[in-house]
């Protein structure tokens, strides 16, 4: 059990919600009608707080959360200081803190743009974009993906322009991919080294890449993501703040991801 967020926020609706309940309760057995005027204080906070940490909890645990990206392993996609909307409930509903899914939902999809817990230390939050689903035999070469047997296209663009905190990813090569119905921009470096190799995808299990290709600690360096894992998909930038590149980035406000 990870004691973040979610967790004090469970905690604070359940002793919200049971002082509340129980001075109700306690007014009931004694044949007394509330009155405000003689609520305890402990009460009147109870009272105050309560609904509002319980629409908190469930918008959060059940339909989105929000995130900021703190590093440039998904540029171009999301820069630095993007702040972002994750459906909670694509993936099948789960119970907040133990993360047990109780309702089955959709299943990732290659291109999917996903939160999910890091395997090495679960209480850290990663964002990458799906490459290979259960059963997929993925390999990167010479800074290219093939999946199943299939080449991934990729088409130049041209040297990228980095910009507030990104600005060291100006020269690298932008490309647009396409698989599984998805096109995305990618950055490489042709000079950069980064790991090689082929993989299997175990069954449950997710391999992940960031679109920065050369500047991204994923599935390549760690191995795969497993389903129980997974926090939401990705789907929508609601702020951007990079005090490096003059405050808010407003062209960015709006964006669905993709």
């Amino acid at each position: 059990m990870d004691y973040d967020f979610s967790f004090f926020l469970l905690l604070a609706t359940a002793v919200t919600g049971i002082i509340w309940g129980g001075y109700l309760l306690y007014l009931k057995k004694q044949g007394l009608v509330f009155s405000e005027e003689n609520e305890p204080l402990v009460v009147e906070y109870a009272r105050s707080f309560f609904p509002v940490v319980l629409i908190v909890l469930v918008l959060r645990s059940f339909i989105a959360e929000p995130f900021r990206i703190p590093s440039g392993s998904m540029m171009p996609t999301l820069l630095v200081g993007d702040f972002i909307l994750v459906n909670k409930f694509t993936y099948g509903i789960r119970l907040p803190v133990i993360n047990s899914k109780i309702i089955a939902l959709n299943e990732p999809q290659r291109g999917d743009i996903v939160v999910f817990r890091f395997p090495k230390d679960p209480t850290v939050d990663y964002i990458k974009r799906v490459v290979g689903v259960p059963g997929d035999e993925i390999v990167y070469q010479d800074k290219k993906l093939t999946i199943n047997g299939e080449p991934v296209t990729q088409v130049a663009l041209g040297p990228y322009q980095g910009v507030g905190q990104g600005q060291d990813m100006t020269g690298a090569e932008r490309f647009t991919e396409h698989f599984s119905g998805v096109t995305h921009d990618i950055l490489v470096r042709p000079d950069a080294l980064s790991a090689e190799g082929a993989y299997t995808v175990p069954a449950g299990h997710y391999f992940m890449m960031g679109d920065n290709r050369d500047n991204s600690n994923d599935s390549r360096y760690w191995g795969f993501v497993p389903e129980q894992n997974l926090v939401g998909k990705a789907f929508f930038i609601w702020m951007n703040w990079d005090w490096q590149n003059g405050g808010i980035a407003f062209d960015r406000l709006g964006t669905r991801l993709k």
